[in-house]
């Protein structure tokens, strides 16, 4: 059963001033990552001192989530550049 995917409004910020073709692209790898989040196929690692919380790889972006396996949802909330995006 697939995952529901719900994003921030930052990542969605972030996605309206990306490229068409990065855009594409990162839909794919999200629902990709929703039918199957532990999939060895992404670039997945789990956030140190944050359980539930990891990180995925697109390229050169970042993107934070917490997954939730108990209710089958994956939220999006953060989403940047390898330097910026774990500054607060």
């Amino acid at each position: 059963m697939a995952y529901k995917l719900e994003f921030s409004k930052q990542v969605v910020k972030f996605l309206d001033k990306s490229e068409h073709q990065l855009k594409i692209k990162i839909i794919m790898v999200f629902e990709q990552l929703s039918n199957n989040p532990r999939s060895s196929n992404l670039d997945i690692k789990a956030m140190i001192n944050k359980k539930g919380h990891f990180r995925l790889r697109i390229g050169k972006y970042r993107f934070l989530y917490e997954m939730t396996d108990t209710e089958l949802f994956i939220y999006v909330y953060k989403a940047d550049s390898r330097g910026d995006v774990y500054k607060s």
